[in-house]
């Protein structure tokens, strides 16, 4: 899509979202997810830097509060109330994230003994890390964007907090490993096997938010040196492949971001680098086989699409930034990698083109999934706010 007319679609469909989700309306209760709120945020920031329009950068400081005085805290219904790290309500509001951040699911969490249905389990409440990590990019980008560090100083509490309770030592193991889904309070694991880009996710936001406190290697509350550690352990020889269009975009999104911190630190993970490139090249050669984008609008999942549309516009960024930074010249790997990749960035516009199609919208995959879905579309078609760091 054109970039002039994807600009005024985006800020439509933000400024919809904010209506319908209670976010600038007060006849709407405020509906907050997680995700979905995330790339809101730096939608918002996106949308403020292309106008220079301060609406924008209200709603996404406004998005920010809501997301933290609602999923910050108990549900509703519970009989304990307040925040979920246990804290004061005046020291809540100084540190609103050093107990996580609900997912904001329909169903409150399963109980400790309640037994587990896997159905049920996706429609319940507790904490994602991958969603988490989400949360703390955004928090890296209103900070950046605002110049107000309180922003990277919550984003680096959160990442304290619930790298603490995700990750853990097996018994009889010398390798640590995360949980996918902890209950509310981070208390007990809902979900103990691990997330196939949960760790991944981990090392490049915790990379990127260390940078974006600074003098934070002399603050002991805010180095994240053993997380990142942490994490770079998990992450040695996993395999990244994935023939899932939005676990294929966040790989792509993934290593745009990595390749922007390479620019700037000597970092050392071109080698990592390369690996998310060719699993991402494995995992689209076996998507185009496929052909699912010849399937009818019912029986596709827009956002998990739009999730693919994102990273392959992440990817022509990461060209121009390849050749413009001297650190890429000497990896011939890496030209190449390029080179493949790029055959696939037709892919996007295609995405993007079905789902502005009003017809489609009105298939059950979209309105079922409706806050999610314009999101993404949003953030497909502006952005730079959610793959930049």
């Amino acid at each position: 899509m054109k970039q002039e007319t994807s600009k005024p679609t985006a800020r439509k469909i933000m400024m919809d979202f904010a209506r319908l989700t209670g976010l600038s309306s007060s006849k709407e209760k405020p509906r907050r997810y997680l995700w979905t709120d995330a790339f809101a945020v730096c939608n918002f920031l996106t949308l403020y830097k292309q106008t220079s329009d301060e609406r924008y950068k209200d709603l996404a400081l406004r998005l920010v509060d809501q997301v933290h005085n609602i999923l910050g805290r108990r549900r509703e219904e519970d009989a304990w109330i307040g925040w979920i790290s246990g804290l004061s309500e005046e020291e809540g509001e100084l540190h609103p994230t050093s107990g996580g951040l609900r997912i904001g699911k329909g169903m409150n969490e399963r109980g400790r003994d309640e037994p587990y249905d896997e159905q049920l389990e996706w429609d319940r409440d507790g904490q994602y890390y991958h969603y988490l990590t989400k949360w703390m990019h955004a928090l890296a980008r209103v900070s950046r964007v605002t110049g107000d560090s309180i922003y990277a100083r919550w984003a680096i509490e959160l990442a304290k907090a619930v790298h603490a309770e995700f990750t853990y030592l097996p018994p009889a193991g010398e390798q640590k490993r995360m949980y996918w889904k902890m209950s509310i309070d981070l208390s007990y694991p809902l979900v103990p096997s691990m997330g196939h880009h949960d760790p991944l996710d981990g090392l490049v936001t915790y990379t990127e938010i260390q940078a974006a406190v600074e003098g934070s290697k002399k603050s002991k509350e805010l180095d994240l040196s053993r997380e990142i550690k942490d994490m770079t352990a998990i992450c040695e020889g996993k395999n990244w492949a994935t023939d899932d269009p939005l676990g294929m975009g966040e790989l792509l999104s993934t290593a745009y971001k990595l390749a922007q911190l390479m620019t700037d630190t000597d970092s050392g993970q071109e080698e990592l680098l390369n690996d998310l490139l060719d699993s991402s090249i494995t995992g689209l050669r076996l998507f185009e086989r496929r052909n699912q984008l010849k399937l009818p609008a019912d029986h596709r999942l827009a956002f998990r699409e739009l999730g693919l549309s994102i990273g392959l516009h992440a990817i022509e960024r990461m060209q121009e930034l390849i050749k413009q930074s001297p650190r890429f010249s000497a990896n011939p790997r890496l030209h190449s990698q390029m080179k493949d990749l790029m055959r696939y960035a037709p892919l996007g516009n295609m995405i993007e083109t079905y789902w502005l199609d009003d017809k489609n919208r009105q298939a059950a995959g979209w309105t079922g999934h409706l806050d999610i879905n314009m999101v993404m579309l949003a953030t497909s078609l502006a952005p730079d706010g959610y793959i930049s760091i």
